[in-house]
């Protein structure tokens, strides 16, 4: 039974932190989509703000790396599920969220505001807690 929650919390770290990734950099390039038949000129910060919420799932992955490695399911796969299952939710949901603030900022940017270096700096306080997840796992 070890072994499979172990396994389970391996599969629920990569595959939420993926999906999280998968989801927020849609919203974002959905938003640049739109904005590119208003401001063209600007694709390539809609292009940087669309990519932000992807390196959740480098987040995800490399947790999955690190655990995996250390192996022993046997006798660690209840803390396996519990740091998969943690870090796999705070990625999920930060790349989601990080993903509309990055929407958001698209928008502004094609309506003709200055918003790109602020909109960075909005969209690091999402990714700040997918950090502390993943540096969590450092110290179980």
């Amino acid at each position: 039974m070890n072994e499979i929650l172990g396994y389970l919390g391996l599969g629920l770290m990569l595959a939420l932190s993926g999906i999280g990734s998968a989801i927020g950099t849609t919203i974002a390039g959905n938003a640049a989509e739109g904005a590119l038949k208003k401001a063209p000129e600007r694709s390539t910060n809609y292009m940087v703000l669309s990519a932000l919420p992807s390196s959740q799932g480098l987040y995800g992955f490399l947790a999955f790396i690190l655990w995996a490695l250390a192996g022993d399911f046997a006798t660690r796969g209840p803390l396996l599920f519990g740091v998969g299952l943690g870090v796999g939710l705070v990625c999920l949901f930060s790349g989601i969220r990080q993903g509309q603030v990055c929407a958001n900022g698209i928008v502004g940017l094609s309506q003709g505001h200055d918003v790109f270096v602020n909109t960075l700096i909005y969209a690091a306080f999402p990714e700040l807690y997918a950090i502390l997840a993943l540096i969590g796992t450092f110290l179980v």
